[in-house]
């Protein structure tokens, strides 16, 4: 399944946006992201989560970053596993987009504490009305959250390996996945940054916050655009 959301007709489109969704999730859980960066004139393609056939999201993204219409720079944006897979994706060279944007990139850990449908909620979001979404979301897997990431994927995800810019966009009271936890492995990348979400549980992209996110995610975008050195748009003069 692929959610497509594209730039208004009177707009040219200033990049491609694939999403790989993370654990138990489809592409319709990022239907407010996409739409938020169509209009601003992004060309954005969601996926399912890769976990569930990982073959098929490989050729897939492939494929979309293959079409004439798509625009550059082309990013790939993952959330939670999905982050994961296309961070190994790069660093295995299997694709070579122009800049990853990684939210809520898993721990190497088992998860810890209470693992049911009320607990799994409170971990994913804050924000109610994704929430009530996710419950309402028939493709949802619930329960998936609780799964450990593919046992090979963090190997295979060398961040030594992966020479584009990096965006990581990080929830600050994620308890599944840590700032800490992921801190080291953002700063053994050669071109990256690491942002934390005050208030912000794992789904770093559907909390309460979901506007700052996006607003940290189009400034990355716009940046990019403009060189893979990331040139600096704004500046506080005072």
């Amino acid at each position: 399944m692929t959610a497509s959301y594209d730039n208004p007709p009177h707009l040219t489109a200033r990049a491609t946006v694939v999403v790989l969704p993370g654990r138990g999730e489809d592409a319709s859980v990022y239907e407010r992201l996409g739409l938020r960066l169509a209009f601003d004139a992004y060309r954005v393609r969601v996926l399912d989560d890769p976990t569930r056939d990982p073959a098929a999201t490989e050729a897939a993204v492939k494929a979309l970053l293959a079409e004439d219409d798509a625009a550059t720079p082309h990013v790939l944006l993952g959330s939670d596993t999905g982050a994961l897979f296309a961070a190994l994706l790069v660093a295995e060279g299997t694709v070579t987009p122009d800049g990853l944007v990684l939210a809520g990139l898993p721990a190497d850990r088992a998860a810890t504490g209470d693992q049911d449908w009320d607990a799994e909620l409170a971990v994913r979001t804050t924000c109610p009305t994704h929430q009530n979404r996710l419950a309402a979301d028939t493709n949802f897997q619930r329960g998936a959250l609780w799964t450990a990431p593919p046992a090979d994927w963090a190997e295979r995800a060398n961040p030594a390996d992966i020479g584009i810019p990096v965006l990581g966009v990080h929830g600050a009271a994620d308890i599944l996945s840590t700032v800490d936890d992921v801190r080291g492995w953002y700063g053994r990348l050669p071109h990256g940054q690491l942002v934390s979400i005050a208030d912000t549980a794992h789904d770093a992209l559907n909390n309460q916050t979901h506007r700052t996110a996006a607003t940290v995610v189009v400034a990355f975008l716009e940046r990019l655009r403009l060189g893979s050195d990331l040139p600096a748009i704004a500046k506080v003069e005072l």
